[in-house]
């Protein structure tokens, strides 16, 4: 009973896919006639009378078109096919069958007739090349699959499907200019069929970050077209050549040099598109100069006076010159200026900030947009707090300033941060914010905002109870509370705040976090305020910080920062100086009160994705340290409602880097022995 669930969504699936297993089952059956399963069948008697191709069609075997397609010329092919079936069967499973049969059809029955449509014109040329092919024979429905797995890049969501089509175009380009064999052929010519039929490639304008890593992946093809010459002969339409003598270390250098400026292509800088456009100008002089030898000794005679190893180089010439008509179109891309300021206007400096804060308010996190560590870009009046990690700008929050302006503010934030190279995104943002990104940025939920809403706040009632019992037994003790501020404060009380703050974090692998996340530094600010409660015996047992929360030119709530107590004292401490300090501020007329958002303690549903799975790796590893989830649940005590703060960014393409940048935001000044100290205490527990 435990498998019908899986076994009733696999017969779903298998009903849906019909073409693609049945096409599954006519090539094994064919496999075990023909010997195809365990042997080249190309070596076998039948081959010649079932293989499709132009000597076939010449002595009248048109039958071929049907009995090629389902027999496979050598074992290796069925388990190199596994994928490209895969990938039909989900083509199938969201277009349909009919539209499958039509593709696979359609695609088979033009790549095998144009192949040979096309070699029985080309080896009239002195082509040597052409004239192989067209003697060749060959068996498989590659032709129809290849057309398949062409419609299925077009269901694939923007902006992957730009980019599948790039890495998919590079791969079939250098493996034709490369291999050139008549499967290959039939490849090119199928997926051509489909970019003339499907509308899902057609001219479109890109961003400035798909300029960059369409290069990338162009430079990255050519650059293994140019290695593969060092470990392997060439047998394309260039003709033919040997392996070109060089060492493995010529190798690895040219992997490495390929790497850099590929990568940096996609950084968008300046120098590396000048040396790809240098390499393409070379290109080009080198392939003018071989059309004028061929001028002047006769296309029959090049091979008397050329080396045929230059023939790779000739290859590889020829695709360099198309590559330099998109690097100097997307000129404009490789601009990027990494330590530039990202603003329209010169960066205001922190009183600015405060002043814009002050004026238009902000959500409860924007007071932390004051912190050390924090850059700023201005654009009109609104402002965006970000800090530069591991080639992102991390933006915190939502950006300051009037609501009106706060799409225009988003949208020129993002606009300079990809001129800069950078990839952006916003980190615990709120619902406007991510209202105002583009409509193809990814969303996910990284905290819930544990808010209280102060009027008329009354602790009575049942569910009121654990807080009710620490005030009255804080009131048996003789404890006191008192908000106040770091400096008012004398200096043996700062002393024993110091203490409590060093002992907590002198018990922990790592160091005391940053980002959402300050410090006794941050609570010395005039405008926080401490919340202490003050044993009998004038010993601090626990203190809070509380940030303010601008809106309409006034404070209109607090936000919880830091929550400390001294080992051994008061029990229920943090009871006492929440609810405390919840009385103290609504008697003020504060409307909220902000318990924040415990980081890495929300819990996401089995497919929320990677950047899910990396948080809860995450959390999985700091809470033993930092105790995130047993924080949220002991928020939960305050019944507050919850607003949500969201990670947003571009694609997941970016996840790499902003994970990285959310650790070294979150723990700047953590070591590597520290992060491995911290993993081994994880395993520790879980055994």
């Amino acid at each position: 009973m435990a498998d019908s669930s899986p076994i009733r969504r696999l017969s779903v699936v298998a009903r849906r896919v019909p073409v693609t297993l049945g096409l599954i089952t006519v090539l094994i059956l064919c496999g075990i006639i023909g010997g195809g399963l365990w042997s080249p069948f190309s070596a076998s008697s039948m081959y010649a009378d079932v293989a499709y191709g132009l000597p076939a069609f010449a002595e009248g075997r048109w039958w071929t078109l049907v009995t090629g397609t389902f027999f496979v010329s050598a074992p290796w092919v069925y388990l190199a096919g596994v994928p490209a079936v895969a990938i039909m069967a989900f083509f199938e499973y969201r277009r349909g069958s009919r539209v499958t049969a039509v593709f696979f059809a359609g695609g088979q029955l033009f790549s095998v007739l144009a192949s040979a449509g096309f070699l029985a014109l080309a080896s009239l040329l002195p082509w040597a090349w052409a004239q192989q092919q067209a003697v060749a024979l060959d068996v498989g429905p590659s032709g129809g699959v290849f057309a398949c797995i062409a419609g299925a890049l077009a269901l694939l969501p923007s902006p992957w499907r730009l980019r599948a089509w790039t890495v998919f175009i590079a791969i079939l380009a250098v493996t034709f200019v490369y291999y050139g064999s008549l499967p290959d052929l039939e490849h090119v010519l199928a997926v051509g069929l489909v970019l003339a039929v499907d509308r899902s490639l057609r001219p479109q304008r890109v961003s400035v970050r798909e300029q960059r890593l369409i290069a990338f992946v162009v430079v990255c093809g050519l650059g293994a077209f140019e290695i593969l010459g060092y470990v392997a002969p060439m047998t394309g339409p260039f003709g033919s050549s040997a392996a070109t003598s060089g060492s493995w270390i010529d190798v690895a250098i040219n992997t490495a040099v390929v790497l850099v400026v590929a990568t940096s292509l996609r950084r968008g800088r300046r120098w590396a598109w000048v040396v790809v456009l240098v390499y393409c100008l070379l290109n080009v002089l080198l392939v003018l100069a071989v059309i004028g030898l061929l001028i002047a000794v006769g296309l029959s005679g090049i091979e008397a006076e050329i080396d045929t190893d230059v023939t790779s180089v000739l290859a590889s010439s020829v695709l360099w010159v198309v590559a330099s008509v998109y690097v100097v179109l997307v000129r404009g891309a490789f601009r990027a200026r990494p330590r530039a300021a990202l603003g329209d206007a010169p960066a205001p400096t922190l009183d600015d900030v405060k002043t814009e804060l002050r004026a238009s308010g902000g959500g409860t996190l924007s007071w932390m947009t004051t912190w050390d560590g924090m850059s700023y870009a201005r654009f009109g009046r609104g402002i965006v707090a970000y800090q530069r990690r591991s080639g992102v700008a991390l933006a915190l929050g939502d950006p300051l300033g009037p609501d009106a302006d706060r799409a225009a503010t988003v949208r020129r934030f993002i606009e300079r941060s990809e001129a800069a190279g950078l990839a952006p995104c916003f980190f615990s943002a709120g619902g406007a914010t991510s209202a105002a990104v583009p409509p193809d940025w990814r969303r996910i939920v990284v905290a819930d905002d544990t808010v209280v809403d102060l009027p008329g706040l009354q602790f009575t009632g049942k569910a009121w109870g654990a807080v009710r019992t620490s005030l009255n037994r804080a009131q048996r003790e003789g404890m006191t509370f008192r908000l106040t501020r770091l400096a008012d404060e004398p200096w043996g009380v700062r002393q024993q705040l110091r203490a409590i703050s060093e002992s907590w974090v002198g018990d922990k692998g790592l160091p005391e976090m940053g980002f959402t996340l300050g410090t006794l530094h941050e609570a010395s600010d005039p405008e926080v305020r401490l919340a202490l409660a003050v044993s009998p015996d004038g010993d601090v047992d626990g203190f809070l910080s509380w940030l303010p929360v601008y809106g309409e030119g006034e404070v209109r709530g607090w936000t919880l920062d830091l929550m400390r107590r001294r080992d051994g004292g008061f029990g229920p401490v943090m009871e006492y100086l929440i609810g405390s300090s919840a009385q103290q501020f609504s008697a003020e007329g504060a409307q909220v009160m902000s318990l924040s958002g415990a980081p890495l303690a929300h819990e996401y549903p089995p497919d929320a994705g990677a950047i899910a799975d990396l948080q809860t790796r995450m959390a999985d590893m700091l809470e033993p340290v930092y105790g995130f989830a047993s924080l949220h649940r002991f928020k939960q005590k305050f019944h507050p409602r919850y607003e949500t703060m969201y990670l947003l960014y571009r694609d997941e393409a970016d996840l790499t880097r902003i994970g990285a940048a959310l650790t070294r935001a979150f723990l700047p000044h953590a070591t590597i022995r520290q992060f491995a100290a911290a993993g081994v205490e994880l395993v520790r527990q879980e055994r």
